[in-house]
């Protein structure tokens, strides 16, 4: 890109408007390259290295995106952050995955790695054993031991 003289030494005018033009452009582009060097700088402080997740990987999904389904139940202030785990189903690419959720959560279930984070486990004696269900005419029941409050 830049301006070339089509025929030299009749325009004498031309010559240095072209010349001075060029000098412009290439202190322009050493100026823009260097802001763009620092503009890189400062932002990748804030980037870290991405998480890398494989199929069958346990994945907490961000409650960010739930807010209108949750609404109902709870205080958005109180409210988890992070809600599963859940698998993950498929790698569709290094910062997208698919997961496997409930029917009740309907969003896709296509998202993306800023939205999950790696699922840690309790600590030993920590974890809440689920009670298993009794069946009862071929339905999944469960036996309640005791109501602590009532409204």
């Amino acid at each position: 890109m830049g301006f070339e003289i089509r025929k030299k030494g009749k325009y004498k005018g031309a010559e240095k408007f072209v010349t001075k033009i060029k000098e412009i452009q290439e202190e322009v582009k050493a100026v823009l390259g260097k802001a763009q060097e620092e503009m890189k700088k400062f932002a990748d402080k804030k980037r870290g290295e991405a998480d890398e997740y494989k199929v069958e990987d346990l994945v907490m999904l961000s409650t960010k995106d739930l807010k209108y389904q949750m609404t109902g139940r709870r205080i958005e202030k109180l409210m988890e952050r992070f809600v599963g785990p859940y698998k993950v189903k498929e790698i569709i690419s290094a910062n997208v995955v698919k997961l496997e959720l409930l029917s009740t959560i309907r969003i896709h279930l296509v998202v993306n790695i800023s939205r999950i984070c790696r699922y840690i486990g309790q600590v030993e004696g920590q974890r809440k054993e689920q009670p298993t269900p009794v069946i009862i005419e071929g339905e999944e029941e469960w036996e309640v031991e005791r109501i602590l409050n009532k409204q």
